[in-house]
Parts: structure tokens; sequence; C-alpha cells
């Protein structure tokens, strides 16, 4: 699933493309990608027709695009979504935006039916269905204490910690892997552990990470993660910990270790990532 990079990198290219134009036409070719848009297809439609796109913005995994109705188009890409701009694709093609200006329809491509756009109201700058997420650590608004203060009053393992969305937003199961290991922390570390310096430096290490992936254009291991234009990330070849099982870390050599965790794998350095007793 994309996380805070990939979704980054969809929202500059969608800032280029989008921000701006004045829809003439958005058109549903499949119902399960706007279901939660509750009054349907028909009113998804009529709510778009017209309206201007003032802005692109995100939190975390989320993307939405305010409109000069007070509304906000909001998008989740799921595990295969695909916001594309330029293209003329229409293999899993889902809904499609059209504009006033004839210039590139925004086309919403998901092939496993996952991801999902609805039109919501905003409540202050966030639209009302995500308002319990929690602030990413890239936003003005991430208190750096606050996060220390609830993550130590947590009775959990840090790596369950930093994919709730409700306490850090953006940090999915491969961000997650790769902080860890660069501040040497195991996955199943209880979090009531953790000193006020040790998280400082977890959440310095969670922003250099997803810093570097966003200045590669995110991580992509398949098609299914592509920016607007179609072309794919490569932080791949700079992963540390995920999806490295039996290679040698390259601090010390150690091979590292897969461990299920959560329907998924968690990797880490048996030697640099000690795992708690």
């Amino acid at each position: 699933m994309p996380e805070l990079p990939e979704v980054e990198v969809v929202r500059r290219g969608l800032d280029q493309w989008v921000k701006g134009r004045t829809i003439t036409l958005a058109e549903v070719l499949h119902p399960r990608a706007i279901r939660r848009h509750l009054p349907g297809a028909a009113a998804f439609s009529a709510a778009l027709a017209g309206r201007t796109v003032t802005d692109v913005r995100r939190r975390g995994k989320y993307l939405w695009l305010p409109l000069d109705s007070g509304e906000a188009i909001v998008a989740h890409l799921g595990m295969s979504g695909q916001l594309l701009v330029d293209s003329v694709v229409e293999r899993h093609l889902r809904v499609r935006v059209a504009f006033s200006d004839g210039g590139p329809d925004l086309r919403f491509v998901d092939q496993r039916t996952f991801g999902e756009m609805m039109v919501s109201p905003l409540v202050g700058d966030i639209p009302e269905p995500i308002i319990h997420i929690a602030p990413d650590p890239f936003e003005p608004v991430f208190d750096d204490e606050v996060f220390a203060k609830r993550l130590r009053a947590r009775d959990t393992e840090i790596k369950r910690a930093l994919l709730d969305q409700s306490l850090i937003s953006g940090v999915g199961n491969i961000y997650a892997d790769e902080a860890l290991w660069r501040a040497r922390l195991h996955w199943a570390r209880p979090t009531a552990t953790l000193t006020g310096p040790k998280i400082a430096e977890l959440l310095a290490a969670v922003r250099e990470v997803m810093a570097s992936a966003l200045a590669q254009g995110g991580t992509s291991f398949d098609s299914l993660y592509v920016n607007v234009n179609g072309e794919s990330g490569y932080f791949e070849r700079s992963l540390e910990a995920y999806g490295r099982r039996e290679q040698p870390c390259s601090r010390c050599g150690t091979p590292i270790r897969r461990d299920p965790f959560m329907n998924r794998s968690s990797f880490s350095c048996p030697k640099c990532q000690r795992k708690p007793r």
C-alpha cells in the first residue's frame, strides 16, 4: 500500500496538473470506487460538475482536492489505486474527471478496487471523514512532545504504534521497518520502555527515511504504484531492512531476519535491533 512518500509524490503531480482547473464531467465507471460516497454516482458527478479545484492537500495516506464549493474530493489509493493525468489508460479505469480547458483528464485507475474517492465537506481545512487521523510527521501541527507522551502511554509494541494512524499518520509497513532499523529498535519493543531521547531519535529516523524515499519518487515493487505520469519510484534500491530477508545488514553484516507481523512481515537485524526479553 502506498505510504506517505508515495502519496506525496502523487500530490505534487496533481498540484502541477489539476490545481486551478474547472471540472466539466466526473464519470463513475465502477461503483466500488465511490462506495463511501453514500448518495451514489449521480450525486458524486453532480457535486463536481462546474467546480474548480483550488488546492491539492494530503494528510498521511489521504489526498484531497478542495473545491470552490467548500467541499473536497477525497481519495485513498488503497493497495493498487493510481491517479493519472495525461494518460489514455482504460484498463481498470474507475473514475474519469474531465476539465473545461480540454487538457488532460484525471483518471482514477484501481486494479483491485480497494481504493476509493468521495466528495466530503471540510471541517476547518480537513475532510470530515478523516478528522480522526493524526497529523503526519511533516505537518507543522505535528507536536513531537505530544506524540512522545501518547506513545509512552500506549501498552503496545513500537511498530504497532507507528502503524496506528490515530497516533501518527502516513507510516506503513515499509517505512516503519526502515525507521526502526535506523533507530536500532526491535519492532516488538514495548512503547512504555522508550525514553524521551530514544523517541526523538525514532521520529528523526521516520522523517529521514521518508524524506529520502520522497526524493527518489517513493518505493515501487511493481507497476501498481506509479506517479501521476505513470512513472515508478526507485527507493527500493535504498532499503536497509524491509524485504531483505537473509541479506547482510549494511551496518554489521548479520543476515536480516523476517518475522510474521499482523498478517504481514517485519524485517530487522538480529544484532543491531535486539529483541526485548
